[in-house]
């Protein structure tokens, strides 16, 4: 499993730390009886840096907590919904809130068809984050990503507490299907296919850097995997026929970012890079506040934003169709909180 083969290696260390130390990695996930959700905070239960495991939604989530609370690793799981006061008891003293909180998409339905809904869950969950956890490290996985981090961020704003360094927008899955996917075409083992995926996190904004895999590419391959990379999700959704959308790959990823949120935070773990959509200035002068690349993450979040290195011709006319879509998406979070 995840856990067991990416980050086993960082037990020793979790054993070594402080009390102190300890007491900082609760993690709140944030809709933790859905799709996402449930196998996230099972991935999150495996996880030897977190002690307390905080699950929050309206519905089941004291038979989710129960039932993962009999797994023997060495973490504390506490089940709420909304009644007495829960989402308030979820999110006190959470150093990591991820939140995969709101409505799947249903086949047709792009990620935008589900910013109504969804744009008021992230704003809502928002606020209470500001009042309770305003310290916490924010992963915001609730589409449409491009507009509900901004939402996030917006309403943090309005509290007074909005840090860009510790809230993020999980696009981690593009990665990891860009590497499964030109692992299919090359034959060869995903972990070996090293693919940068930058930015946003839906359709045409999702922008694979396939030029600095080291493979080299037809002219059709780069455009069915970039087509692929771009629209995985509706693969997922179809084969699903109308009964969700992809929730067991995004666990995955989820996790993995989170665990690596939490080995540079708490684990003390240097050059941990992973992709993410945050604050940032490499589009900054065309009107894109947020935008996804490699990220170095540090003690107290994001230390460094990666520029886009060498691309190609194919990539810029890339980036030069997502911008402007991105540039909308951003829009209309703000709006939304405005």
């Amino acid at each position: 499993m995840f856990a067991a083969t990416r980050i086993a290696s960082s037990v020793a260390a979790k054993r070594a730390f402080s009390t102190s130390a300890a007491n900082l990695s609760k993690v709140a996930v944030l809709g933790a009886s859905g799709g996402i959700g449930q196998p996230l905070s099972l991935l999150m239960k495996e996880n030897p840096h977190v002690t307390e495991l905080s699950l929050y939604d309206i519905v089941n989530t004291p038979g989710v907590a129960a039932d993962l609370s009999h797994i023997n690793t060495n973490s504390v799981v506490k089940g709420y919904t909304a009644d007495n006061e829960g989402l308030k008891k979820a999110l006190e003293g959470a150093h990591v809130v991820v939140i995969p909180a709101g409505v799947p998409r249903k086949p047709g339905m792009t990620r935008d068809d589900l910013f109504n809904t969804n744009a008021s869950i992230v704003r809502d969950l928002a606020e209470a984050s500001a009042k309770y956890c305003p310290n916490a490290h924010f992963l915001i996985i609730s589409n449409p990503v491009n507009s509900t981090v901004p939402i996030f961020a917006e309403t943090l704003k309005k509290a007074g507490v909005y840090n860009p360094k510790r809230l993020y927008g999980v696009t981690t899955l593009d990665v990891v299907r860009a590497s499964r996917f030109v692992a299919e075409v090359k034959g060869k083992d995903p972990k070996d296919c090293k693919v940068t995926v930058v930015g946003g996190h839906s359709g045409v904004t999702i922008v694979p850097l396939l030029s600095q895999t080291g493979e080299t590419f037809t002219k059709e391959e780069l455009d069915a995997l970039t087509h692929r990379i771009q629209f995985g999700g509706d693969e997922v959704v179809k084969a699903k026929d109308g009964t969700g959308s992809a929730t067991l790959s995004m666990a995955f990823a989820g996790a993995r970012f989170a665990n690596s949120v939490l080995e540079a935070t708490v684990g003390g773990k240097k050059g941990v890079v992973e992709p993410s959509f945050v604050e940032s200035e490499l589009f900054a002068k065309e009107g894109v506040e947020y935008f996804s690349s490699n990220i170095e993450l540090g003690p107290n979040g994001v230390e460094k934003i990666n520029g886009l290195g060498e691309i190609s011709d194919y990539e810029k006319e890339l980036i030069s169709k997502a911008v402007p879509e991105l540039k909308k998406n951003i829009a209309k979070g703000k709006a939304f909180v405005q």
